[in-house]
């Protein structure tokens, strides 16, 4: 099926060596109709916005997608749940999904959590995962990796907009946590990715994109791309609960094209 042009200020993945029949976005704040504090292109049901506003929302992203496409929708709670995408599914309880059916999308909400999209290098499925810190520790990344099967090393993984180390503030329950999850060897990597807050005694900022990259590798992925973007510090272009406290949510979407 040809490909459809993807707006301008939405994200595509610069993962290498997908194969040509996976399409992959994240979209951004911009070109939608909700009004402040969701504005704009808000596709959150779940926030408080109009829902004919959301419904138009996730009409033009419908639109931007293969013709026929489903979008398999979920009902996130921070959780390591992975459920199936079908077409006609209610949104499911769960913070992963994943699929093998050409033409049903898998999709995610953020605004500072951390999406992360997958494909195998087949182009045979393709998954998504809502990964907050909570599901970081509860090992949403790695039910994911364990629900496409197969060989985690023939696995792309593409890290999507979520909040920078300069702005993810959390305490040091937060940090003492992951250090305790994880092995005494690999302890100290899991300490890089914590820096002490520098006015903040106790405090310390959290690097979500380096605590997934770990996660990933020790589940044998290591085809991983993207976390280059902080949804805090660009409030133009990005959805940020901490930031705005009510506000809109951005979608992160994989498929495999019929």
């Amino acid at each position: 099926m040809p490909r459809r042009p993807v707006e301008p200020n939405w994200i595509e993945p610069n993962w290498r060596g997908a194969p040509p029949g996976v399409r992959a976005l994240s979209t951004t704040r911009c070109g939608g109709v909700s009004t402040a504090p969701w504005d704009s292109f808000n596709l959150g049901d779940h926030v408080g916005d109009d829902p004919a506003a959301v419904a138009a929302n996730r009409a033009v992203l419908a639109a931007a997608l293969p013709a026929g496409t489903a979008i398999q929708w979920l009902s996130q709670v921070h959780g390591a749940a992975v459920v199936r995408a079908e077409r006609e599914k209610p949104a499911p309880a769960a913070d992963a999904v994943w699929t093998d059916d050409p033409g049903v999308a898998c999709a995610v909400l953020t605004a500072d959590c951390l999406p992360v999209l997958f494909c195998t290098r087949r182009g045979d499925r393709v998954a998504a995962a809502h990964a907050g810190w909570r599901g970081l520790l509860s090992g949403v990344l790695e039910a994911t990796v364990s629900a496409l099967a197969g060989d985690p090393g023939e696995l792309l993984a593409w890290l999507g907009p979520a909040i920078g180390p300069g702005a993810f503030e959390v305490g040091s329950e937060v940090r003492e946590q992951f250090m305790s999850l994880a092995p005494a060897v690999q302890q100290p990597s899991v300490a890089t990715c914590f820096v002490p807050h520098p006015t903040r005694a106790g405090r310390w900022c959290a690097d979500i994109y380096c605590l997934a990259r770990q996660r990933l590798r020790g589940a044998g992925v290591g085809a991983i791309w993207g976390g280059h973007y902080c949804t805090f510090s660009q409030p133009r272009r990005f959805f940020s609960y901490r930031r705005d406290g009510q506000t809109g949510r951005m979608a992160s979407l994989v498929l495999l094209q019929q």
